[in-house]
C-alpha cells in the first residue's frame, strides 16, 4: 500500500511539472456608499468581467463553472479601454439588477466613472472601481440598496455617518433601511449572527479546500481520542491566526498562504495511510497547517471589509461560523462511514486509505494550480472542472454509480478475500470523486443519493466475507 501511494503521488507530481495557472475564485463586491442630503453616491469594488460576460455568481465558488467562462477569461484579458466600453456597452442591461429605493420611490442610479487597472496577472482577479451616483426625493426616508443575486455576494458600507451601516448581502438580498444621517447601524447581535452564516458559507459549500483538509483529520483514525487531539489543535491554531490576519497585525500573501494550504491537505492525506495511528508529531502539524488556514479565512474577512463596527462581534461570529462547518463535515462522515463500518476490520483498507488518497489528489492538483505550475484550463481541465464544479452532475451519478454496481457484482460472483478489498478500495475512490463533483456543482439531492449508493455498495460487498463482523482492535 506504501508503495502504491508513493508510486501515484510521484507520477502525478511528474505529469504536473511542465505546465501554467489561472485562479477564478469568486470575491465579494465592496460598494461605499455616501448620503448627503438628496445627493447620494455609490463606489464600487467589482470585477467587472463577471457582469460584463454574464456570468451568474448565485451560489458559485469559481467563474470556471460557468458556461460563460470562456468570455469571462478573454475579457480579463482585454485592455483598461476596451473593458470599460463593454462595461458601458452592457451597462444599461447591468443597471436594471440594481436597487435603490428612498421610502416607496424607486430610483435609478447613474455611471459617473469607471477606472480599469491595467492588464496584470491574469491568474488574479482584477478589481475595477465604479462610480454611481443618483439624487434621492426629497425627505429624509431612509435608503436601501442591493442587487440580484446574480451579481454575487455585495458588502454595503455606510460612509461620512456616526452609527453608519454595513452589511454583508447574498442571494440577491436587500440592505437593511439606511438613515441618510446614519443612527440606526446594525447592532452587534445582528453583525454577530450575520457573520456566523458568512463563516458557515466558506465552508459549506464555498470551502472544498478546508472540508478535505477536516476529512483528512477524521480519516486517521475513528477513535475520540484522536479526533479530538487533531481538531483542538487546528481551531486553537486557526483562531490565532484569524484573529491577528483580521486585525491586520499579521498579513501574508495568498499567493504564499493558499499554495501551502494545498499542501497541508497533502500531507495529511498521505499521512493517513502511511501511519497507523495518531503519530506524536501529528497534533503539532495540525496546529502548525491551522496557523495557515487561519491566514486563509483571515483573507476572506478581509475581503469583506469588515470595518471598525462591531469588528470583534463580527470576528468571533465569523469563527463559530467556521467551527459550525466544520463539525457538520465531521458529523456527516461520522454517520455516513464511522458508525456504518467503523468497527470493520476493512474500514482502513477499502474506506479511509482510498479517500485519503483521493484527497492528496485533489490537493496535490491544488498546489500546482496555486503556484502557477500548470495550465488548469489544458489537459488538466478535468481536474479544474471536478473542482469547480464543471462536470454534469448527472453524468457523473451515472457513470460512478455504474463503476460502483459493476465492482459489487464482480466481487459478489467471485468472493475472494483480496477481491473484497481491491473492489472496496476502487469503490470508495472513485464514489468519493463522484461525491466531490456533484457538491462543488452545487447538486445537494445527487450528492446525498450517491453518498447513499456509495454505502450500499460496500455494504454488498461485505456481504459473506469472513472479516464481515471484524471488530477493529
Amino acid at each position: 500500500m506504501r508503495v502504491c501511494v508513493w508510486l501515484l503521488m510521484s507520477s502525478f507530481a511528474c505529469c504536473l511539472a511542465f505546465t501554467s495557472a489561472q485562479a477564478h475564485e469568486v470575491q465579494p463586491t465592496v460598494s461605499d456608499i455616501t448620503i448627503d442630503g438628496q445627493a447620494v453616491t455609490i463606489d464600487l469594488d467589482w470585477v467587472l468581467e463577471a457582469p460584463v460576460a454574464g456570468v451568474d455568481l448565485e451560489g458559485l465558488a469559481d467563474t470556471n463553472a460557468s458556461e460563460e467562462a470562456e468570455a469571462y477569461d478573454a475579457l480579463r484579458a482585454l485592455s483598461p479601454t476596451d473593458l470599460e466600453q463593454a462595461f458601458r456597452d452592457a451597462w444599461p442591461d447591468i443597471a436594471e439588477k440594481f436597487t435603490l429605493r428612498s421610502g416607496d420611490l424607486n430610483v435609478t442610479p447613474k455611471l459617473q466613472g469607471v477606472a480599469i487597472p491595467e492588464v496584470g496577472d491574469v491568474a488574479i482577479a482584477r478589481i475595477s472601481e465604479v462610480q454611481l451616483s443618483a439624487t434621492l426625493p426629497e425627505g429624509d426616508a431612509p435608503v436601501v440598496f442591493g442587487w440580484s443575486a446574480d451579481l454575487g455576494p455585495l458588502v454595503v458600507r455606510q460612509q461620512g455617518a456616526e452609527n453608519a451601516y454595513s452589511g454583508y448581502l447574498v442571494a440577491g438580498d436587500l440592505s437593511d433601511p439606511i438613515p441618510r444621517t446614519g443612527g440606526e447601524a446594525q447592532t452587534a447581535g445582528e453583525a454577530f449572527f450575520d457573520y456566523i452564516g458568512v463563516g458557515f458559507d466558506h465552508i459549506i459549500p464555498l470551502g472544498l479546500d478546508h472540508i478535505l483538509f477536516v476529512l483528512g483529520l477524521f480519516f486517521l483514525a475513528l477513535k475520540m481520542g484522536p479526533l479530538l487531539w487533531q481538531i483542538t489543535a487546528f481551531t486553537l491554531a486557526h483562531t490565532v491566526t484569524l484573529a491577528l490576519g483580521a486585525l491586520d497585525i499579521v498579513r501574508v500573501s495568498p499567493d504564499i498562504v493558499e499554495p501551502l494550504i494545498a499542501a497541508s491537505i497533502v500531507y495529511v492525506g498521505i499521512e493517513n495511510v502511511l501511519s497507523r495511528g495518531l503519530t506524536p508529531w501529528r497534533p503539532f502539524v495540525v496546529f502548525c497547517f491551522g496557523l495557515l488556514h487561519g491566514l486563509g479565512f483571515a483573507s476572506v474577512l478581509s475581503d469583506f471589509g469588515l470595518g471598525a463596527d462591531h469588528f470583534v462581534p463580527k470576528l468571533i461570529g465569523f469563527n463559530l461560523g467556521v467551527e459550525i462547518g466544520q463539525l457538520a463535515v465531521i458529523g456527516t462522515a461520522f454517520i455516513a462511514f464511522g458508525v456504518l463500518f467503523g468497527s470493520h476490520a476493512w474500514y482502513r483498507r477499502r474506506i479511509s486509505a482510498p479517500v485519503s488518497i483521493g484527497i492528496s489528489v485533489i490537493a496535490l492538483f491544488w498546489v500546482f494550480e496555486r503556484t502557477g505550475v500548470i495550465d488548469p484550463s489544458g489537459v488538466f481541465a478535468p481536474f479544474s472542472m471536478l473542482t469547480e464544479g464543471g462536470f454534469d452532475p448527472y453524468w457523473v451519478a451515472v457513470t460512478v454509480g455504474g463503476i460502483a454496481l459493476i465492482l459489487t457484482v464482480l466481487e459478489m460472483s467471485v468472493g475472494a478475500d483480496r477481491m473484497r478489498d481491491v473492489c472496496g478500495f476502487v469503490t470508495s475512490f472513485v464514489m468519493f470523486m463522484g461525491v466531490v463533483a456533484t457538491f462543488t456543482s452545487g447538486a445537494w439531492i445527487l450528492t446525498a443519493a450517491l453518498t447513499g449508493g456509495w454505502i450500499l455498495a460496500l455494504r454488498l460487498q461485505s456481504l459473506g466475507g469472513p472479516d464481515d463482523h471484524e471488530v477493529l482492535a
